[in-house]
């Protein structure tokens, strides 16, 4: 086929997308804009309606496109027109998708209107409820969708069970979410936690409201891309309106929230207290004596963890005081009067999340912990910490391999171009690895004798498995 296909080169274009719906009874009209122009791999992470960028007179011409395009289609459902704008007010066609779209909700918050309610009255043959006069836009609405990934990495998936899902009750905002407390994240489908949807009076509200509830938001156990859209929402290019496709590359949010040094301090000291209180709880016999590796009450306990994110390594030492609190010394940065418990009173009860007021100092914050295994995650209101204990006396790791290959992100080995004993040189293929709609080959760094392959055509493999030994 020698048809040539010609597209016209939109620079700092706007994805900006209207939403049709139409009856069997000839009634078809648009229900204003969404702008879904904050992507990452060209796909929609934060969605807001109406746009900042459109005006009452590019709405009318837009929806009027879109309405004219559904005519043609003879369309009667719901269904989405996708358009770019530039920075002229000129708009291009897309794609139509026919069906509600993952955003429906932020239409739906500046409506009033129940969509799906009326998918189902249209499939049954009725009329739509409304009248293009009888829509209007009240406030502003935007929608983030939470997903188990890392920014960090390139945003790549981060399977594993979220160990809690627990939203706060405030600000209220909608919450569609598909997992809770013990779901497990697969290697299988999209990563999707969660889809968050804030509507207030104002754009700068309804941002800000988000940012806030995704802020208070416990859901340890995986890394999410939370404090990306968090960054995100809060950013000053964002609230300007500044949102083109290309935002996050030009922009650049921070991929996480780097914890101040009186939060570690928080969180350290929650999850080492935490366990001291709840091993004492638990303990049948010599209630007294100190949980640890010394039985003298007068020595301090050592707890050493790294705190993620960030990797930071804290090293703290504790020892209680006859009057229930704690004093603990922060490596060489000096010590802190510490009063811990619920109220700052009593223990911590034992399983599930503990939550418990912390003081340093005077300084008095709500902590709630969770452990699972060596692993702590401690969550203050304001940013949520992952305390990997550091044990005393580490197992041998078996398992890894020096000069192995690993897998840079979950996905299915699909081709394997190396077995024992070849040998191999820079820049030769070793497999194909297939993730997130791509193909991603891992190539020989350095020429040397293949040791191992531990993979086959086929298999499904999770991030950071060892796929080829070369020695």
């Amino acid at each position: 086929d020698d048809t040539v296909f010609l597209e016209k080169y939109l620079d700092q274009a706007r994805h900006v997308e209207i939403q049709l719906f139409g009856d069997k009874h000839g009634n078809l009209l648009h229900l204003f804009e969404r702008e879904c122009s904050i992507q990452r791999r060209h796909q929609k992470i934060i969605e807001e309606a109406p746009s900042s960028a459109v005006s009452a007179e590019l709405r009318g011409r837009m929806g009027q496109a879109a309405v004219a395009a559904g005519r043609l289609l003879g369309y009667d459902n719901a269904g989405t027109v996708e358009f770019l704008l530039d920075e002229s007010g000129s708009f291009y066609f897309l794609e139509v998708n026919t069906r509600l779209q993952v955003e429906h909700p932020v239409t739906e918050a500046i409506t009033g209107l129940d969509l799906v309610r009326e998918q189902i009255r249209v499939a049954e043959g009725e009329p739509l409820s409304f009248r293009q006069g009888d829509l209007h836009i009240s406030g502003h609405a935007i929608e983030a969708r939470l997903y188990a990934e890392d920014p960090s990495k390139g945003f790549l998936p981060s399977p594993g069970r979220l160990l809690a899902f627990a939203p706060s009750a405030e600000p209220a905002v909608r919450w569609d979410a598909g997992v809770e407390g013990g779901s497990e994240v697969s290697v299988y489908f999209d990563p999707l936690l969660a889809k968050v949807i804030a509507h207030a009076p104002t754009r700068d509200e309804a941002a800000l409201r988000l940012a806030l509830a995704l802020e208070r938001l416990r859901a340890p156990g995986v890394t999410t891309n939370r404090d990306f859209l968090v960054n995100t929402l809060r950013h000053e290019a964002f609230l300007a309106g500044d949102t083109t496709t290309d935002f996050i590359e030009r922009v650049a949010p921070r991929p996480t929230r780097e914890p101040s040094v009186e939060q570690l301090r928080f969180a350290i000291v929650a999850a080492a207290l935490t366990g001291h209180t709840q091993r004492a709880a638990g303990a049948t016999v010599q209630r007294t004596i100190a949980a640890g590796w010394r039985n003298n009450p007068s020595q301090g306990q050592r707890f050493a963890a790294v705190v993620t994110p960030g990797g930071t390594e804290v090293d703290i030492e504790y020892r209680a005081e006859r009057d229930g609190s704690f004093t603990v010394r922060f490596g060489d940065d000096g010590s802190a009067t510490v009063r811990f418990g619920d109220g700052l009173h009593g223990a911590v009860p034992p399983g599930g999340s503990s939550a418990a007021d912390v003081e340093i100092d005077g300084m008095r914050r709500r902590v709630t912990v969770l452990r699972e295994g060596e692993r702590w995650f401690s969550h203050d209101g304001e940013v949520e910490l992952e305390v990997r204990e550091l044990v005393r006396f580490p197992e041998r790791q078996d398992g890894s391999a020096s000069g192995g290959y690993e897998a840079p992100m979950p996905g299915k080995v699909i081709a394997v171009y190396a077995q024992a004993g070849d040998v191999v040189k820079e820049g030769q293929l070793l497999l194909v690895l297939e993730a997130m709609k791509m193909e991603h080959h891992v190539t020989c760094l350095k020429a040397g004798t293949i040791r191992e392959v531990r993979v086959t055509a086929g298999e499904q493999v999770a991030g950071g498995t060892v796929l080829v030994v070369v020695e």
